[in-house]
């Protein structure tokens, strides 16, 4: 990427002062946050208006305010200096290997990223792996992050995706639940309660016609988190559908059961989503060569099992 003529690059004070400025509303206030006098805090605003030919401030009395231009500058010069601040921290806390900084889905980075981390710390011991949280699409342009893990339709705007994962999703609940009401075939689980994810209102009924199951209407609890509705569930509050994956340990100890048999594989999968510019950034290749391993690695154990 070539950089734009250096008058139009202030320099980083200039910039600092007038953040900060446009943050708190006073210069004398951002004087004091910056270490620095009033005057020359107001030199350096004055001089950054004069590069730039524009005004920021409209001074009134002994008070500043935006102006329409400053409000939208302020917001960029304020992404950018935080970019370059999380850009520095990163590097100083890993100057050999490089930073990835990963989104990531609350329940897939808890129960199925997390655990699998330690093999790629170990296969890759230069690179520092930064885990944020976000449940949505957004513009990796406006973000600090190399990386996303999508869920859905193969569609991020702007952003190139690898295929990692579809998903099976099991009905499960506690033994004992399952004892009390007798469960033994997908029509009974209309007559218990059966709860629900905010983010697949209609998971439940994705289910009962795969499995040839009239209904009517289907109610019951809301959770928001994988990790809160597979503890209801484990707690006898109702039947969940839960993708496999995400359960393997409460399986495999007992604290929930297939509350009948039946799964149904997802429409949507999972992706890694990146920039194509940083397709090339060695860090995010080593990591994706890596996730694209582990998912192909645990497909083909599902794939045993449900067979099984």
């Amino acid at each position: 990427m070539v950089l734009p003529p250096r008058r139009f690059l202030p320099s980083l004070s200039l910039l600092a002062a007038f953040e900060a400025a446009s943050r708190i509303g006073s210069v004398s206030a951002a004087a004091r946050e910056l270490g620095l006098t009033q005057g020359a805090v107001s030199r350096q605003i004055l001089a950054l208006e004069e590069q730039l030919g524009v005004a920021l401030f409209l001074r009134e009395r002994q008070t500043i305010r935006l102006t329409r231009a400053g409000e939208g500058y302020a917001r960029e010069i304020r992404e950018a200096l935080r970019r370059i601040s999380t850009a520095s921290l990163n590097l100083r806390a890993n100057p050999d290997g490089g930073t990835l900084n990963l989104a990531v889905l609350p329940s897939f980075g808890t129960r199925w990223l997390v655990p699998r981390l330690p093999d790629f710390i170990a296969a890759c011991p230069g690179i520092s792996v930064n885990l944020l949280t976000r449940s949505s699409v957004f513009d990796f342009r406006t973000e600090t992050v190399d990386a996303a893990i999508h869920f859905g339709l193969p569609h991020w705007p702007g952003a190139e995706l690898v295929f990692l994962m579809h998903e099976s999703v099991v009905p499960v609940c506690s033994p004992d639940f399952k004892e009390r009401h007798g469960l033994s075939d997908p029509a009974h689980l209309l007559n218990v309660p059966l709860l629900h994810m905010t983010t697949r209102p209609d998971a439940w009924e994705k289910w009962f016609r795969s499995h040839d199951v009239g209904f009517d209407n289907l109610h019951g609890m809301l959770f928001d988190q994988f990790t809160t509705i597979a503890e209801a569930a484990s707690f006898g509050v109702g039947v969940a559908l839960i993708p496999s994956f995400m359960i393997e340990d409460e399986m495999q100890t007992g604290k929930l059961v297939k509350a009948v048999s039946g799964t149904l594989e997802s429409e949507e999968a999972y992706y890694l989503a990146c920039m194509s510019d940083r397709a090339g950034y060695l860090p995010l290749e080593s990591f994706r060569n890596w996730i694209v391993g582990q998912a192909k690695k645990g497909d083909i154990q599902l794939r045993g099992v449900s067979r099984g």
